[in-house]
């Protein structure tokens, strides 16, 4: 019985955490007009109940856009099913690099002609 009450937790978990990560690529990153998730800015997810953590960094520690992310963030992330708390972290270890940027974010950039 313990397992599948287990389970049951693990896979509302999973369903949550997936549908933040939905809800974070529709904010855009200002500076490149494309999605924080593809730009690689998102490192981490939390969820413990209704509160949610998001870890995250910038393209530099200087970003003049930090605290419009942040704002877009929590209240993006708010508007998910069940979520009452968001916070972010701001973190730059390790620092953001191009590296970061996912298959799908290529693609855009590439298809805008910046790479």
């Amino acid at each position: 019985m313990f397992r599948i009450f287990e389970r049951k937790i693990q896979s509302v978990f999973i369903h949550k955490v997936k549908k933040i990560r939905e809800f974070l690529k529709t904010v855009a990153a200002p500076e490149f007009e494309i999605d924080i998730m593809n730009l690689g800015l998102v490192y981490g997810i939390d969820v413990q109940g209704g509160k949610v953590r998001i870890s995250m960094t910038l393209t530099s520690i200087g970003c003049p856009t930090a605290g419009l992310l942040e704002t877009l963030v929590k209240k993006t992330v708010s508007l998910v099913e069940g979520v009452e708390e968001v916070e972010v972290e701001w973190t730059f270890d390790p620092p953001w690099s191009p590296g970061m940027i996912t298959e799908e974010g290529r693609e855009f950039f590439e298809a805008l002609g910046y790479i």
